[in-house]
């Protein structure tokens, strides 16, 4: 039975703990170097990013290590591997892909973190970005509006190759968001819609500066018509009312509440127009069908014919 001494004499168990060794203080290295950045540094997304680089110099000093110890050792077995390179390749093939999506979102600025995305039909705010996986702080789902929910959700980052990849956050910050008020017939409209305007005025006034900035510079990277930014003001009629449609631009984290101010303001300056603009609905009144008291009478004692043979 060999000694300890003979087993560390022989190159391939030499190799391998020098490598073992290796991955061990580096991962402790890493450690301590997360833990005094994570107390030291204040601002978030400096931290996230020092965390993130700690890591990248990490796996590239344990590669180098393993690269330069294995550097022939292993020549004999240069033929199985390439055999079992294929198999390999088969069985990991979704692994492959997700570090290739891995690739594609840090070199092809699909999202990056902070970004509010679409992926794998998750919706949600990506708050990592692993080499296999995408981690997302879900919105929606059982919440209505774009409000967290609580569930932190990990997607695969192969499904940037495999599904439409939407950025709520990307080159151009901003959404277009409507809203509809059925006004009644015979009211004021053009009362209506200056209603209507200056509320938008005064809630998405400064989302529609912003907004402007940043599509000038969309407009100048792509092949795009130039879009209207402005509150926009339409009307409509149907059976049953007027529809004024109020269209406009607004920061995607900010979508629920400029919505709640408009609607406050619009129903708060509709009620204080003394009956000029009135707000229409459908009422529906379900007539409720009346009672009816059946009694049976008692049979007459008269004896019935019978029916002759």
């Amino acid at each position: 039975m060999p000694t300890v001494q003979e087993a560390l004499d022989n190159p391939v168990v030499h190799t391998f703990a020098v490598i073992i060794i290796a991955v061990i203080v580096t991962s402790v290295v890493m450690r301590l170097v997360k833990r005094g950045l994570q107390a030291r540094i204040t601002d978030n997304d400096l931290r996230y990013r020092a965390s993130k680089v700690t890591s990248v110099v990490g796996y590239i000093i344990i590669i180098i290590i393993i690269g330069v110890q294995t550097a022939g050792q292993f020549s004999g077995f240069t033929v199985a591997i390439g055999a079992a390179s294929a198999g390999i390749a088969f069985a990991l093939q979704e692994v492959i892909a997700s570090f290739a999506g891995w690739l594609a979102v840090a070199l092809g600025g699909f999202f990056s973190v902070g970004h509010r995305v679409q992926l794998g039909g998750i919706k949600g705010d990506v708050i990592d970005i692993g080499f296999l996986r995408t981690t997302i702080m879900e919105c929606g789902g059982w919440v209505n509006g774009d409000l967290y929910n609580g569930r932190i959700v990990r997607v695969a980052n192969s499904f940037v190759f495999k599904e439409p990849v939407f950025n709520y956050s990307g080159d151009f910050p901003f959404l277009w968001d409507e809203i509809v008020i059925p006004i009644k017939y015979g009211s004021d409209y053009e009362l209506a819609r200056k209603i209507l305007a200056d509320a938008a005025a005064a809630a998405v006034s400064e989302h529609t500066e912003h907004a402007r900035e940043h599509w000038a510079k969309l407009v100048r990277t792509y092949r795009i018509e130039d879009a209207k930014i402005e509150p926009l003001v339409t009307m409509i009629a149907n059976d049953n009312w007027v529809e004024l449609t109020l269209r406009y631009v607004v920061d995607h984290r900010a979508r629920r509440v400029t919505k709640d101010l408009l609607f406050r303001s619009i129903v708060r300056d509709i009620e204080a127009s003394e009956g000029r603009v009135g707000l229409a609905s459908m009422t529906v009144h379900l007539v409720e069908t009346p009672t009816f008291k059946v009694s049976l009478e008692e049979r007459s004692s008269a004896p019935l014919l019978k029916r002759p043979d």
